[in-house]
């Protein structure tokens, strides 16, 4: 069967199939849905995640994630490292990295607002 995209094959179980071919793959766990983009962190997270499953529109989605930076670099100087890191595994394609990386950021988002509470 074909899921938009994913050829996936059936396993030996009835909870078992295989991609068979390279296609952007997120589990549950590490699906943000858009109602759950409550923070600037999260949005840019939402962004690289529609980045890494909707690539053919990748242009649609540079824009915004260049604003949300410009924005997270301003009220948070101190993350400037880890955007720079993620900006790079953006710009050699690798959106998954920079979505692992982007949670990082994500749980240090929240340390800074429970500490300035």
């Amino acid at each position: 069967m074909i899921i938009g995209g994913a050829v996936i094959r059936n396993g030996a179980k009835a909870t078992d199939f295989y991609v068979e071919n390279k296609v952007a793959i997120l589990r549950e766990k590490d699906i943000l849905a858009e109602q759950e983009a409550t923070t600037p962190c999260r949005r840019l997270y939402l962004v690289i995640q529609l980045m890494y499953i909707d690539d053919g529109n990748l242009s649609n989605y540079t824009g915004t994630y260049w604003e949300l930076v410009k924005a997270l670099v301003d009220a948070a100087p101190s993350m400037v490292p880890t955007l720079d890191r993620i900006s790079e595994f953006l710009v050699g394609g690798n959106c998954y990295q920079a979505l692992k990386l982007t949670q990082d950021l994500i749980d240090y988002e929240e340390e800074l607002i429970k500490n300035a509470c």
